[in-house]
Parts: C-alpha cells; sequence; structure tokens
C-alpha cells in the first residue's frame, strides 16, 4: 500500500472515533438529563406528600383541639350545674363498717354509705304548701311496683319511678328544678354530717336490757330481785302508773339520729361516704345525710 492510502486509513479511523466519542458524550448527557428529571420529580413527589402529612397532622391536631374543648367544655357545664343545684343532703344506703389507715398509720373505723344519686321529684314553697322544703327520690322501680297517683307524681317531677321519697326543709330554692339529678360532688373531705336511720329491733326486751336498769342487791337480806324492775308507782296516791314509766317492751326500731360525724373518704366513682363512727340501723338500711357546717 502506498504512504496516500496509508494517511486516508488513518484520517477514516480517526473520524470514526470522534463520531463513537461524541455518541457515547451524548448518550452520557442523555441519560445524566433523565437521573437529574426523576430525581427532580421524586424530590417534587417526596414534597407534596410531605406537604399532605403535614396537612393531616394539622387537620388532626385541630380536630384533638376542638374534641378536647367541646370536652373541658362539657365538663365546665356539668360543674357549673353541679355548682348551681348544690344541697346539703342527700338519701342513701347504709353498706357497712370499716377502717380506713391515715397516712401516719392511725386508723380509723369508719361507717360505708352508697349516696345517690337522686332526683328532685318536689319543691315545696312557703306560699303555696306553707313552708320551704325540698323532697328527694331515691332507688329507681319499675312502674308496676309503684301506685298510680306517685306514678302521676313522678311524670310531673321529670323523673323515674322511686322507691323512697324524702323531704328536707330548706329555703334556698333558687336554681333548682324539677327532675334535677343530686350526686356526692356537694360533699367534700372533712365535712360534718348529720345521719338519721331506724335502729335495729330488738323485739320484746326487758327493762334491765331496754333501760339499763341495774335490778335489785344480791345480799343483805334480798332475796329474788336481782333483775327485778322495782316500784311503779305509789298505791293510795295517784294510784296509778304514770304515762312513760320504764317498763319492759318493744326495743329498738326507732328513728335515731346521730350528729357530727366527719367525712373521712370520698369514692365519686361508687357513690361512696366513709364517715366517722357509727350510724343507726342494719346493713342494707335507708339512711338520711344532711351536712351540718
Amino acid at each position: 500500500m502506498s504512504e496516500e492510502n496509508k494517511k486516508e486509513n488513518i484520517k477514516e479511523t480517526n473520524s470514526t472515533d470522534e463520531s463513537s466519542k461524541k455518541e457515547t458524550v451524548e448518550e452520557v448527557a442523555s441519560e445524566s438529563s433523565e437521573k437529574v428529571e426523576e430525581v427532580a420529580s421524586d424530590s417534587v413527589s417526596e414534597s407534596s406528600e410531605k406537604e399532605e402529612k403535614v396537612e393531616d397532622v394539622v387537620v388532626n391536631t385541630s380536630l384533638d383541639n376542638s374534641e378536647e374543648e367541646e370536652v373541658l367544655e362539657g365538663e365546665k357545664s356539668k360543674d357549673e350545674n353541679m355548682d348551681a343545684i348544690e344541697l346539703p343532703f342527700i338519701i342513701g344506703t347504709k353498706v357497712g363498717m370499716t377502717q380506713v389507715f391515715a397516712s401516719n398509720g392511725n386508723v380509723y373505723p369508719v361507717t360505708v354509705i352508697q349516696a345517690g344519686p337522686c332526683n328532685v321529684t318536689q319543691i315545696k314553697s312557703l306560699k303555696i304548701d306553707g313552708y320551704d322544703a325540698v323532697q328527694l327520690g331515691y332507688k329507681s322501680i319499675k312502674e308496676n311496683k309503684t301506685t298510680k297517683p306517685l306514678i302521676g307524681h313522678f311524670k310531673k317531677a321529670n323523673s323515674d319511678y322511686k322507691k323512697h321519697l324524702k323531704e328536707f326543709r330548706y329555703s334556698d330554692l333558687t336554681n333548682i328544678e324539677l327532675g334535677t339529678e343530686i350526686t356526692l360532688k356537694q360533699f367534700n373531705v372533712g365535712d360534718m354530717l348529720t345521719v338519721t336511720g331506724n335502729s335495729k329491733g330488738r323485739g320484746f326486751a326487758g327493762h334491765m336490757k331496754r333501760h339499763n336498769f341495774s335490778g335489785g342487791r344480791a345480799s343483805h337480806g334480798k332475796n329474788s330481785v336481782m333483775r327485778k324492775a322495782g316500784s311503779i308507782g305509789a298505791g293510795t296516791s295517784p294510784g296509778r302508773v304514770w304515762k312513760g314509766t320504764r317498763m319492759a317492751g318493744r326495743m329498738g326500731n326507732d328513728t335515731v339520729t346521730v350528729k357530727n360525724l366527719e367525712l373521712v373518704k370520698l369514692d365519686y366513682d361508687n357513690n361512696l361516704l366513709f364517715v366517722s363512727g357509727a350510724i343507726p340501723g342494719s346493713n342494707k338500711n335507708i339512711v338520711y345525710i344532711s351536712r351540718t357546717n
């Protein structure tokens, strides 16, 4: 081959190499541009997703805040209602006795009372009835367990049928409406309470058990007088037995009131009052509680 042919071949190979290089460079540039576009699109999609998540979080937080505000408003309204109809009395049931330990180790014997909830069934005023009072109903029952007059009474009071009714003298009748529910939120630990109930029935009892007589002497010539009642009156004058003379008879089942009992503990969830000391009656007995301070 001549030198001219060699030079031409070299020029052709160089041109082909340059064209191939240009093509590879163009391919690389196109691939890089495609990658850049993909990265940009991914970043845009990620940013849009983040914005959507932020919007969802903002919406959820706003909803949560609105729900919390509604709950707080409901609790405030409940508290306001309770403050508006606060009454210093309630009806309850004696549960039994137990003991409560203080933080310093002292033990207190207490009576547990399940008090309320009660409903206002009647409001008596001085102008219409001659005295101011509030009647409460306690323990719901079925319609067939009450009488027709009481059915009308409860319907008028917008209350369900109650087993026990009790009037409490009370002069501040403002903000009290028929059917209003009364709970334990009117009481606080440390309140002094007055509890009224029926004592246990003992049946027919002698004078020593019933009236704590000591009986006659057991010595100095006395015979068969150790458990005698003694004289019940003179024979000539007045010639009769005075009314009210303490003798043997039916004992117990009396209305007994115990004052100044301290409220030691409260259980709002179970409507329980823990009262220091003993109260009259057996377990499951109905008692009437009023605050004295």
